[in-house]
């Protein structure tokens, strides 16, 4: 028997080639080549989009410190808030949310649900006097909301309260150092 010689497209004979390439022997004459001028293009619009993007972010943040301070919110009725419960509330804005909870000693306290690291939900442990973030493992106080452990550096952001007329009230935003 003779054996059977494998051609290259254009006819001549192939070049003896690396063991991977018989254990796959897949055409590759169809590869295109990426040229310099191309790859540039790729480079000059990925990064001009992400330019705009980041013009895009700094835009909203410029908008929001220009808005002013925030409008008192009515959260609940004082007295439908029981020693232990949370009631979630949206402030200053419709897209933060807020974490309002009375602990065992009666005293009424409200921060950022965003976990200060990555912006994950944050969830109350309040018989341990604690705030979690799961995604990551942080834990913050829930009386101050400095970070006990974890990634978080920054404590969360305190709501200011008022209760007037029986009726809990948001006041303001403390953001804490």
């Amino acid at each position: 028997m003779s054996e059977t010689s494998h051609k290259h497209p254009d006819g001549n004979p192939t070049p003896e080639q690396p063991k991977w390439r018989q254990d796959f022997p897949i055409e590759t004459g169809q590869d295109e080549y990426v040229s310099r001028r191309d790859f540039a293009k790729f480079l000059v619009l990925t990064s001009g989009a992400m330019a705009a993007g980041q013009v895009c972010i700094i835009g909203q943040s410029m908008a929001r410190r220009d808005e002013g301070p925030p409008e008192e919110l009515a959260i609940a009725r004082d007295d439908e808030i029981g020693v232990g419960q949370v009631v979630r509330f949206d402030y200053p804005h419709p897209d933060e949310p807020c974490l309002l909870a009375r602990l065992d000693d009666g005293k009424l306290l409200a921060f950022g649900q965003k976990c200060t690291h990555l912006d994950c939900a944050v969830t109350p442990d309040l018989p341990n006097r604690k705030f979690v973030c799961p995604c990551h493992h942080g834990y913050f106080d829930a009386l101050t909301g400095q970070p006990l452990a974890g990634p978080p550096r920054r404590p969360l952001p305190r709501i200011m309260l008022e209760v007037r007329d029986g009726v809990i009230y948001a006041t303001g935003v403390e953001l804490q150092t």
